[in-house]
């Protein structure tokens, strides 16, 4: 069974998880945050609560995300890390 091993609050309403399959990577919990239980997940200082729990993540009033949905949306830690280096080429550079 798939499980969260370690989660870290991120800036931008994102967690840095680790799976149990190996995986690591960013979940952005911002297109949920909009909607019913995960409001409160708007406010920076309760969600930093954030703990594993039952193989998921879980915050005190009981919004949850699953191991499986946050690996279905995981940007992964390489891909992550290829995004931030990626230079956009400039006008200067031959083609």
């Amino acid at each position: 069974m798939l499980q969260i091993k370690s989660v870290e609050v991120k800036k931008d309403h994102k967690l840095l998880v680790e799976l149990s399959n190996g995986k690591t990577g960013l979940f952005d919990v911002k297109p949920y945050k909009d909607k019913g239980i995960f409001i409160e997940l708007k406010d920076p200082v309760y969600f930093k609560q954030v703990k594993l729990c039952f193989g998921g993540v879980a915050w005190p009033n009981g919004q949850d995300f699953s191991a499986d949905t946050i690996e279905y949306e995981l940007i992964e830690q390489s891909e992550s890390r290829q995004q931030a280096v990626a230079e956009p080429k400039t006008k200067y550079e031959k083609k």
